[in-house]
């Protein structure tokens, strides 16, 4: 379920309200007129199914609650209540397959923002990475891949893409090129550090790595692990689990593979530094094509439900 808290001006309510009472999964309803100071007016409460959401939230920006009041939506985690259990059978689908497109877009936004702390949290990752390599450690490598925060801005571009949304897609690529760059950037000056230490030596780039070799020779096998990756990620987002996104990074060598190419860059290993961008770059975009594609079916199967039974809109009263 979710719960809704508007915030909506004192001749718009009654419209409003008549909208909450034909909404198929909405309940919970209560307003308190005047309550609302700033904006003013009377505030709306309800809950409603996540699967007709999407919908309401639509029909109320119709409405320009967005602009002349506010619309907050939050997902709650626990629901007593036989008419809540009620509204959520009579909302068509499932909720797990529900998608809040202006929750993904939301959410994607943040997670695209390129701030120090992105960068921060992405170069720790690389250098983290980067000793994994040195050392031919896979823990280390696993580790790197787990804090690497490099999937928001991925999801921001497939997002931004379905939605046609050209500024998300600029604020994506640019947390994303911008953090990569900078990060590498950081990792060749922790690399060159760790070498002055005699921590690190051009010896350990060159000598066999039986357990991370893998970093820089892609194959096609790679691109297919990024295709599922993507898919697993994004689902993860739309239906609310992220706890699947620690499987999702741990899947793929998106970060090992920059901080392999900043450390062969390094010590003047080209071919290595070659291998490792070319997995980056597959890894980068099999993880878009399949968030892409995954949101794409996603769009069309609920498309098709919302056909099938038109219960699930906000229609006009009869």
């Amino acid at each position: 379920m979710l719960h809704m808290r508007l915030i909506v001006p004192a001749d718009r309510t009654d419209e409003v309200v008549e909208l909450l009472e034909r909404t198929v999964g909405a309940t919970h309803l209560a307003v308190l007129a005047g309550a609302a100071r700033s904006p003013a007016g009377d505030l709306v409460l309800c809950d409603v199914a996540r699967e007709a959401g999407d919908e309401l939230i639509d029909a109320l920006r119709g409405l320009g609650i967005d602009r002349s009041g506010s619309i907050t939506a939050e997902n709650m985690e626990l629901t007593l209540s036989a008419h809540a259990d009620e509204a959520e059978r009579r909302a068509p689908g499932d909720s797990a397959d529900a998608v809040l497109w202006e929750e993904l877009t939301e959410v994607t936004h943040e997670e695209s923002t390129f701030s120090a702390t992105y960068v921060a949290f992405l170069g720790v990752a690389m250098m983290l990475a980067a000793c994994g390599v040195m050392l031919d450690n896979v823990i280390l490598i696993v580790g790197a891949m787990a804090v690497g925060p490099e999937f928001g801005p991925l999801a921001g571009i497939s997002t931004a893409l379905v939605q046609r949304a050209p500024r998300l897609v600029a604020t994506s690529l640019w947390a994303l090129i911008g953090g990569f760059a900078a990060a590498m950037v950081l990792t060749a000056g922790f690399v060159r550090l760790m070498d002055a230490l005699g921590l690190f030596t051009a010896r350990m780039v060159t000598a066999e790595r039986p357990n991370t070799t893998f970093i820089w020779h892609p194959d096609q096998v790679s691109f297919v692990v990024a295709l599922l990756a993507g898919i697993a990620g994004t689902l993860s987002l739309t239906s609310a689990k992220s706890g699947a996104l620690i499987g999702v990074a741990i899947s793929v060598t998106t970060v090992p593979a920059a901080a392999n190419a900043a450390v062969a860059f390094s010590y003047q290993d080209l071919p290595q530094a070659w291998g490792a961008s070319a997995q980056l770059l597959a890894n980068l975009g099999g993880i878009v094509l399949a968030g892409t594609l995954t949101l794409l079916v996603q769009k069309a199967l609920w498309s098709v439900q919302r056909w099938r039974d038109p219960a699930v809109r906000p229609g006009p009263s009869r």
